[in-house]
């Protein structure tokens, strides 16, 4: 993870294990942590490692924290969120960092979506990785397992046929489906059991045709969760 706000945050929330701190040559190093071991690097050095464009000049090394099984999801938790190949890392970034504010227990990543390890979703969690634990998920198969164990299901999607966010009632146990940028969720998810939801439009349709879907994941929390 890069840059100082995320490397403070990442080890004031302790919800990864920080290995190293890793300081460009040109920086003027600041007194992270005394027990994590920090080194400088030769600036060139540095800017090879570095995945930005700008460097900020502070990189930190940290385990992934370890993968749960969805037996211990289903028990331990009480509101998921799934996304549905979500491919842009700045959106799972931010939903991940969303659904930490909100208090969401737990994040299934669908086939297709893009790792939430990968250097542009951590960067975009600002500090928030590892907050939620998590599953690489075979949503179809898992989903279908959650509901038979008493989980509501809902699915974000603007479609003719979905019912008003603000009518859902707020269940026990609870996965908000969020879809791909483009395609929104898939058919295989879309099952009689599950209720579709919408965020109604209050502007003009010819002018924006659907809501980034981070946004819309973001909206769905604070009228579930809030």
């Amino acid at each position: 993870m890069e840059g100082l706000r995320a490397v403070e945050q990442i080890l004031q929330n302790k919800y990864c294990k920080v290995q190293a701190v890793f300081w460009g040559s040109k920086t003027s190093p600041e007194a992270i942590s005394a027990s994590i071991q920090e080194y400088e690097l030769d600036q060139e050095i540095f800017d090879e490692v570095s995945d930005t464009e700008s460097p900020q000049g502070v990189i930190a090394v940290a385990e992934i924290p370890e993968e749960k099984s969805i037996a211990h999801i289903s028990a331990q938790a009480n509101f998921l969120i799934a996304t549905d190949r979500i491919q842009d890392p700045g959106n799972m970034g931010t939903i991940i960092r969303t659904a930490a504010w909100f208090g969401v227990d737990g994040i299934l990543v669908g086939k297709g979506s893009v790792d939430i390890f990968n250097p542009k979703v951590v960067r975009s969690t600002v500090g928030a990785t590892g907050a939620l634990e998590y599953r690489s998920s075979n949503l179809e198969a898992e989903l279908e397992l959650l509901e038979k164990e008493g989980w509501s299901i809902y699915l974000l999607d603007g479609h003719p046929g979905a019912l008003e966010l603000s009518t859902i009632p707020i269940m026990a146990k609870t996965v908000v489906v969020v879809g791909n940028e483009a395609n929104g969720i898939s058919d295989a998810l879309k099952t009689k059991e599950r209720q579709r939801v919408m965020i109604p439009l209050k502007g003009d349709a010819a002018t924006v045709e659907s809501l980034n879907a981070a946004i819309a994941l973001s909206i769905a929390l604070y009228q579930l969760k809030g």
